[in-house]
């Protein structure tokens, strides 16, 4: 099974530099955008063989998930449950048979870090959320998780280490997520890979320069270590200052 995660920064913005060509490509059993920035009946995309799943944000223009996939789930659910974190269309969960898909934008800490007690909060909810659906079923989960975990994540550690993304409180809680028994399939692969990044300011030329964070992550509940197959981030793939990346796991 192949499976692609990718914030799109802006889906309308996104379908006119090539999105549908890189989906016919990619032909992705489950497809997961994060960053839609629309509302509902503001775009149609036509992706023929595929269900599509939209969690739009209250506010116009913000945030938003959505999930495309080729094989009917048994139920799909928006949000965690939470009121306080459920009106920004940051979470898709779909239910297979034998797992569960979950696509997730975190709220990003933003400039200052002025919103760093509300993203430490959300973690708790969000860690909570995941764990109640390992009680009954495995989880794959992606998407756009605002946190380069370790140095060897980013270009410039030094320099943004208390930045937004890569303070030591949101990679505590990216270390506690996996500590509660999620891989993060990318550095299971490759461990010690340095220099591979999902995302890329679009100032300064980060991109030609390769300036770059990974914050795009699969995770998957420990349990499917023995079905990974491989992992990817399609750095040549254009149209949002992220680019996607990828998970083939036996599911």
């Amino acid at each position: 099974m192949k499976l692609i995660s990718w914030n799109v920064n802006g889906i309308r913005a996104c379908a006119g530099k090539g999105f549908m060509d890189f989906f016919k490509e990619a032909d992705a059993d489950i497809f997961c955008i994060q960053e839609s920035k629309m509302q509902e009946g503001q775009l149609t995309l036509d992706l023929p063989g595929y269900y599509q799943y939209w969690n739009y944000a209250e506010k116009k223009g913000y945030s938003g998930t959505a999930i495309f996939t080729k094989k009917k789930p048994h139920s799909a659910a928006l949000g965690i449950g939470v009121e306080e974190h459920d009106k920004e269309g940051r979470v898709i969960t779909l239910e297979f048979d034998d797992f569960y898909m979950v696509t997730v934008y975190t709220p990003n800490s933003q400039n200052e870090l002025a919103r760093l007690s509300y993203r430490m909060d959300w973690e708790d909810a969000f860690l909570a959320y995941l764990k109640g659906l390992e009680k009954k079923k495995p989880v794959v989960v992606c998407g756009d998780m605002n946190v380069a975990h370790k140095e060897i994540d980013l270009k410039n550690p030094k320099t943004n280490r208390k930045n937004a993304g890569f303070t030591d409180e949101e990679r505590e809680k990216f270390t506690t997520l996996l500590d509660n028994g999620f891989i993060d399939t990318y550095r299971y692969f490759y461990p010690d890979q340095e220099g591979v990044y999902s995302w890329w300011s679009y100032r300064f030329k980060a991109r030609e320069k390769n300036a770059g964070w990974r914050i795009d992550y699969f995770l998957v509940s420990e349990c499917l270590r023995d079905k990974l197959q491989g992992a990817g981030i399609l750095t040549e793939v254009m149209g949002s200052d992220h680019c996607p990346v990828e998970l083939t796991i036996a599911l």
